[in-house]
């Protein structure tokens, strides 16, 4: 069933990513850049099985930032998309603090929610970090490599979709997962995880080209 949801979540998440482009233009991306980037830092906490290998959540989230940076680069400008991963940037640093701050406060005798709130904020400001660091550059690199290419070949979206996403995204993923989680887990549950991780992102990235195109012609229809 993890597959079938996996192909759900990738329609949902980037059909939403494609929606808030054509409501709102660049704003809504650098809107839904933010969201995506706090909800895949807690997402990828959960471990799942996907034909027996363990990998981690919140894959597809972060798979629909180099979606939207390459929407941004294609429609609008590349400083617009350089703009985007500033201001998810910012919207982690400021997640980070306020979660620590909540943390501080001691709960209350019919409070239920604090133990599952330490553990998950606990959790999730090393893998903030991690992503941070990753997200930067992983999507600082995506965003040269896809101008780069499409100066070089204009008329091949998908080629400089696939290529700057894939390579990115795979070199994102190995660094990201070592950084999150070393000392967590052992270094064979860290590459299996990445290893997996690292397969399904490029089926996920090719899945993204045509959600690309249809952004692209949503434009053009304006």
């Amino acid at each position: 069933m993890n597959v079938l949801y996996g192909f759900i979540n990738i329609i949902v998440t980037f059909s939403l990513v494609v929606l808030i482009d054509r409501l709102f233009k660049k704003e809504g991306l650098y809107v839904w850049l933010s969201i995506a980037t706090i909800l895949a830092n807690l997402t990828v906490c959960k471990m799942i099985d996907v034909f027996s290998f363990t990998t981690s959540l919140g894959n597809v989230l972060f798979a629909s930032t180099f979606l939207a940076t390459d929407i941004m680069s294609e429609k609008y400008s590349k400083e617009d998309a350089k703009r985007g991963v500033y201001i998810s940037i910012f919207s982690s640093i400021t997640f980070i603090i306020i979660s620590q701050l909540t943390l501080l406060f001691i709960p209350s005798s019919e409070d239920v929610v604090n133990d599952a709130m330490n553990t998950l904020f606990s959790i999730s400001i090393r893998t903030m970090f991690a992503s941070m660091v990753m997200f930067f550059i992983s999507n600082m690199a995506d965003i040269y490599l896809y101008n780069k290419i499409k100066e070089k070949y204009p008329n091949k979206l998908w080629l400089r979709n696939n290529i700057s996403t894939i390579l990115c995204n795979c070199l994102e993923n190995y660094f990201f997962n070592t950084l999150a989680f070393i000392g967590i887990f052992s270094m064979n549950v860290i590459i299996s995880i990445a290893t997996t991780t690292t397969i399904i992102e490029i089926v996920i990235a090719l899945c993204d080209t045509p959600f690309l195109y249809l952004s692209k012609k949503l434009k053009s229809e304006n």
